[in-house]
């Protein structure tokens, strides 16, 4: 009669659905328990979390020799310490320092920390994408672009370019189009490059922005409407005095 709960060597069907309600109310019950933290906000103790619980728990539902309670118990030893470790979270901030990654700034003032991109393993490529997700194709608008805790990059535009947009005003520009570029990480695009322009028409935006050399340049795009945009490689120094560290 019990053989949904002890486990048997020819589990019934109908032992296997009587195991599937009853494991999903439980996981139902511990996350509300535990609070919507764990379902809109994935940080590392989250998904390490997530992963152990769905082991677990996964096993019972596929193999029903194994008996129930183990299983439950175990998941609820590992729900009561994420519970314990996010609670001590929010009151020691810096015990919160140890489990949960603080924001990493990437883009300030418009300018790409590309140390802090490779220490995150993010390639340009990424970073764009993720500003393209956020409405910030033109690179030249970002003011800040920040790594969250749970993987995501959050944009904060300069407030002239949020504020209001050309059609408020009655303008009408180009449209900017998919920006291309045409330096990447110090290395010249060559098909970029032949495609959109020459390369004496690089080297003269290059000392239009202080820069002698390619290789000085971290990253250099060029829009539809001929807007560039130029980031150059930042010493460890520069980096820090933009970031306002002694």
């Amino acid at each position: 009669m019990f053989e949904f709960w002890e486990g048997a060597h020819d589990l019934p069907v109908y032992s296997y659905l009587i195991r599937g309600i009853i494991v999903y109310l439980y996981i139902f019950i511990m996350i509300k328990i535990l609070g919507q933290r764990t379902l809109g906000n994935i940080d590392p103790l989250d998904f390490l979390f997530g992963v152990v619980i769905g082991d677990i728990l996964g096993e019972p539902l596929a193999d029903g020799q194994i008996p129930l309670p183990g299983p439950l118990s175990a998941a609820a030893l590992i729900a009561g310490i994420h519970f314990f470790l996010s609670h001590i979270a929010l009151k020691m901030p810096k015990f919160r320092r140890v489990i949960e990654n603080e924001p990493i700034v990437l883009i300030k003032n418009g300018k790409i920390f590309h140390d802090e991109l490779r220490r995150m393993k993010i390639t340009v490529e990424s970073l764009m994408m993720d500003l393209r997700l956020q409405s910030a194709i033109d690179l030249s608008e970002v003011d800040y672009a920040v790594l969250e805790s749970n993987g995501q990059i959050s944009v904060i535009k300069h407030t002239k370019d949020d504020s209001t947009s050309p059609s408020d005003m009655g303008q009408f520009p180009k449209s900017k189009g998919y920006p291309a570029v045409l330096i990447q990480d110090g290395q010249v695009v060559e098909e970029n490059l032949k495609r959109h322009k020459t390369k004496s028409w690089l080297q003269q935006q290059l000392q239009n922005h202080g820069l002698k050399e390619p290789s000085e340049c971290f990253l250099f795009t060029l829009d539809e409407a001929d807007n560039v945009y130029v980031s150059k490689k930042l010493s460890k120094e520069e980096q820090n005095q933009i970031l306002g560290h002694s």
